[in-house]
């Protein structure tokens, strides 16, 4: 197959790969090595601190939320999307942005095909709107149940995110401890886990980003229940103590109450054999098999079953479960082969509007 030439531009607010939390940024990271290492010739628009073997194009210097300088968010994206698209354009084959709603009005008229994988949550706001406002660009989702709040738009595939199998260390002989991985805010439900873990006497790490937006939540509903000696509070980790935290829990407490579109986490902690405890809503019951890999939970009653039965599950076949399907390999062939078909449907588009032009001359 003929090599291609590809665009992947990234969101500005963490480094590729993060440093710390970060989940868009962690899947182009892998995307963009995959693509390197089968010959493609992949530029990444990035923060410059972003570490790739691709030709690096950065904006700014630092990724926004972790950098020195102050940045106003909108603006240097729109001065990235600006670059790609009005100067840059012939350099490509095809463009994957990852960049949602802000790349549409650039990409919409372009020559050059774009590819937009809707990484975030769409019933809020006004994004069903946007999105049905241009219906025929070519659409990725991360998780079927990701598209519900938006069924009629060219949605062409459905991609799983993937690691290299290496990233993570498999682990049959875990701690005795539970663990709550991910983001201080309301609609991940942290202070469940935390009541769970009190009402059941179980150990439970909470490895947690604190957003700005995020401050209030966390002063008034979380701090006052981490003084518990069952509690430990260990912070915002990097990806080294991410993987030690996951591959000794005994089992990752996910009490999310919103439609995750995907959740990165659920597969962290499978590649390490970590079962996952989960409410069910958005991508969990896609990611998670329940009674197999992790237990999908309803109620309060369901997770606290879930807790006392979880030694019931097989580490092995968690990790199993993650090497047949999250792996970066297998996100990879997904991605590639939607390029060629892509770029096969825009060539056939192109040919018969020339045709037609011709009859019409």
């Amino acid at each position: 197959m003929k090599k291609l030439r590809i665009a992947q531009i990234a969101p500005l607010v963490e480094r590729v790969p993060p440093k710390k939390y970060g989940g868009t940024e962690r899947v182009v990271y892998h995307l963009t090595e995959g693509l390197v290492e089968r010959g493609h010739d992949v530029t990444l628009f990035a923060s410059g601190d972003s570490l790739t073997t691709a030709r690096l194009i950065a904006p700014i210097r630092e990724s926004l939320r972790l950098g020195r300088k102050p940045h106003t968010p909108i603006m240097v994206t729109m001065m990235m999307l600006a670059r790609v698209y009005e100067k840059m354009l012939h350099e490509f084959d095809i463009i994957h942005s990852h960049l949602e709603y802000q790349t549409l009005p650039y990409a919409y008229k372009a020559q050059v095909p774009t590819i937009l994988t809707m990484h975030g949550r769409l019933d809020l706001g006004d994004s069903a709107a946007m999105l049905r406002s241009y219906p025929d660009m070519t659409y990725v989702s991360i998780s079927d149940s990701q598209r519900y709040p938006v069924k009629d738009i060219n949605w062409v595939k459905t991609i799983y995110h993937g690691y290299p199998s290496s990233c993570f260390e498999f682990n049959d002989k875990p701690g005795d401890y539970f663990l709550y991985l991910g983001r201080f805010s309301e609609e991940k439900k942290p202070q469940d886990a935390i009541m769970l873990a009190r009402a059941c006497h179980i150990p439970l790490k909470i490895a947690a980003k604190i957003d700005s937006a995020d401050k209030g939540f966390f002063q008034e509903k979380i701090r006052p229940l981490l003084d518990h000696p069952l509690i430990d509070y260990v912070g915002e980790v990097d990806d080294t103590r991410k993987v030690e935290l996951l591959k000794n829990a005994k089992a990752l407490l996910n009490t999310i109450e919103w439609p995750e579109p995907f959740g990165l986490v659920m597969i962290e902690a499978l590649a390490c054999g970590t079962p996952v405890i989960v409410r069910g809503c958005g991508s969990a019951p896609e990611v998670i098999t329940n009674g197999r890999t992790g237990f999908i939970c309803n109620n309060r009653l369901d997770f606290i079953e879930a807790i006392h039965h979880v030694d019931l599950l097989s580490r092995k076949t968690c990790r199993k479960e993650f090497e047949q399907r999250f792996t970066r390999e297998r996100m990879v062939n997904n991605y590639e082969e939607l390029y060629y078909n892509t770029l096969q449907k825009s060539a056939l588009t192109r040919g018969k509007i020339c045709f037609n032009e011709e009859l019409m001359t």
